[in-house]
């Protein structure tokens, strides 16, 4: 009698690392959940550079072809690295390591709280995440045990630049605003440089995302207050009208190399906050719903307003939900030329 597939089992020199996926709003998310081996550090960005340095091609794998896609993200939940922390993590791409992900801390609390990984009561009590940027807090609203709902208190935002000009090959001079909501983005108004920001006008979106971002980091340093680790330009974000007018407005993400995020982007959300504080139109709050490309949403609000370095910044709250797509099990046969992956954008 034939054994059935499923009854197969991987040679033992196999890697073999099992994962949870989620979307947010669209947005992917490939979560580690056993397989990998011991990440030391005493920080998250300690355990972030060894994983970098040690364990790369193992996100090159997960998020590459042919298990994932040019646009897959992933994260990894470890131990946490403080007291009173509930777990740490941080975030992977198909191009390096982020800052912080908004979309994932969505989908972390609703997998966290979900699986039991967390107790209920830190849906009303704050699941407390070390995170590559600092201490980042979630909640969730649950109902008939499911997390419907999620949303994080984000680390300080804070813009760094405001209404500057740059030349970007192949586009001309461009106005941006640069803003740090966990990671630095470059602001543009789609209007501007004639772009519509809807998926027919993708491959524009992503050749002029990736050339403003080289221009502005070529231009202007990009330097966190405290943490040289953060001191970089992720991505390039395009502003404009809502196609709802009950809605604020719609934000395009172009960061990595040309990822295009489907959510509205938590961390950008958390920018654009403070840059609409520092304009003097938005004070704390006051919540305004941002669109996606796909038209999904999320909701930000300014909940307090502080100090970081030199820097007036604000503490955002960004709203949204996570669904369960699927759970894998992925094998990296030594002897397979391509168990790095490849990717073809």
């Amino acid at each position: 009698m034939l054994n059935k597939p499923e009854r197969w089992t991987p040679p033992e020199d196999w890697l073999r690392v099992r994962t949870i996926d989620l979307h947010t709003a669209g947005e992917p998310l490939r979560v580690i959940t056993s397989g990998l081996p011991e990440i030391p550090g005493d920080t998250i960005l300690d355990k972030r550079r060894y994983f970098k340095e040690h364990y790369d091609a193992i996100r090159t794998g997960l998020m590459w072809e042919p298990r994932g896609h040019a646009d897959m993200y992933g994260a990894l939940i470890t131990p946490p690295v403080t007291d009173d922390g509930h777990f740490g993590t941080f975030f992977l791409h198909n191009e390096g390591y982020s800052t912080m992900c908004g979309h994932a801390m969505i989908a972390l609390a609703t997998l966290t709280l979900d699986t039991g990984m967390v107790d209920p009561k830190a849906a009303t009590e704050g699941i407390l995440i070390d995170a590559p940027p600092g201490r980042v807090t979630a909640f969730g609203q649950i109902k008939d045990n499911r997390t419907v709902k999620a949303w994080f208190r984000n680390v300080p935002s804070f813009v760094l630049y405001s209404d500057q000009e740059v030349m970007v090959p192949g586009i001309g001079k461009i106005r941006f605003d640069v803003a740090y909501g966990g990671a630095f983005y470059a602001f543009v108004d789609a209007d501007e440089v004639g772009l519509r920001l809807e998926p027919d006008d993708l491959d524009r979106l992503i050749s002029y995302g990736k050339r403003i971002k080289q221009a502005v980091a070529t231009a202007f340093p990009i330097v966190h207050p405290f943490e040289e680790d953060l001191s970089f330009l992720y991505g390039t974000i395009f502003t404009g009208k809502p196609f709802d007018p009950s809605h604020h407005s719609r934000n395009v993400c172009i960061f990595a190399d040309g990822e295009v995020d489907r959510s509205p982007t938590g961390s950008g959300v958390s920018a654009r906050a403070a840059i609409h504080y520092l304009r003097k139109d938005l004070d704390p709050g006051y919540p305004i719903i941002i669109e996606s490309i796909l038209g999904t949403l999320m909701e930000v609000e300014i909940m307090e307003v502080t100090q970081f370095g030199n820097y007036t910044a604000v503490i955002p709250q960004v709203s949204g939900s996570a669904h369960f797509t699927g759970r894998s099990e992925f094998f990296f046969d030594p002897q397979d030329s391509l168990r790095k992956g490849f990717i073809m954008r």
